[in-house]
C-alpha cells in the first residue's frame, strides 16, 4: 500500500500536460454542456430564493451562491466557446421582486429553499466528481476539480446554517438487527 503523499503525487502527475491537447471527446463536451446548463438553472433558483426570503442569513447565502456559481459558469462558458462548442439556450433571469408581495401559496419557505439548494449543491459536487473521472484532457479535469472545491467550500457553512435553523433533514438513526444495546 502506498502512503498518502505518494497517492497525492501520483494524482498530481496525472494532471501534468506534457503533450498537445487532444480534441474533447463527446463525454467531456456533454458533461461541460450539462454543467453549464445546470449551473445557469441554479442561478434562477437563487434569484427565486432572493425574491422569496427576508431571512438575512439565507439572503447572504443565496447571494454568495449566486456569485460563486456565476464565476464558475463563466469559466465553463469561456472554455466551451474557446473549444468551439455551441452554448445551450438559457432561461432569462428573474426580475427582482419584493418577498412580501409573493403570495404564500407560491412563495417557497426558507426551509424549502435551503433544502432545494442543499440538494442542488450535493448533486453538483457528485456530478463534478463523475465528470472528472471520465476526462481524458487535464484541463477539463482540473476545471471540474476547481468547481467541485468551490462547491464544497460553500456547502460546509451552508449546512451549518441549516443545522442552526433546524432546516436540515436528518434521517432516523439506524440500529442494525442484532446490534448490542448500549
Amino acid at each position: 500500500m502506498t502512503n498518502p503523499l505518494e497517492s497525492v503525487l501520483s494524482i498530481i502527475k496525472n494532471f501534468v500536460d506534457d503533450e498537445p491537447k487532444p480534441p474533447l471527446h463527446v463525454g467531456e463536451v456533454m458533461d461541460l454542456w450539462t454543467a453549464y446548463t445546470a449551473f445557469n438553472e441554479a442561478h434562477i433558483l437563487y434569484q427565486v430564493g432572493l425574491n422569496s426570503t427576508t431571512d438575512t442569513d439565507l439572503i447572504h447565502a443565496l447571494q454568495s451562491a449566486f456569485h460563486s456559481s456565476e464565476a464558475d459558469t463563466k469559466k465553463i462558458e469561456s472554455f466551451l466557446i474557446k473549444e468551439g462548442v455551441p452554448l445551450p439556450p438559457l432561461n432569462s433571469p428573474k426580475p427582482v421582486s419584493n418577498p412580501g408581495s409573493v403570495p404564500e401559496g407560491v412563495r417557497l419557505t426558507d426551509d424549502e429553499l435551503a433544502n432545494l439548494i442543499s440538494v442542488k449543491i450535493a448533486t453538483s459536487i457528485t456530478f463534478c466528481a463523475q465528470a472528472m473521472s471520465k476526462t481524458i484532457r487535464t484541463d477539463v479535469g482540473l476545471l471540474f476539480f476547481e468547481i467541485q472545491i468551490n462547491l464544497m467550500r460553500y456547502a460546509a457553512p451552508f449546512k451549518n446554517m441549516m443545522k442552526k435553523r433546524g432546516w436540515l433533514k436528518i434521517p432516523p438513526k439506524y440500529h442494525p438487527p442484532g446490534l448490542p444495546e448500549k
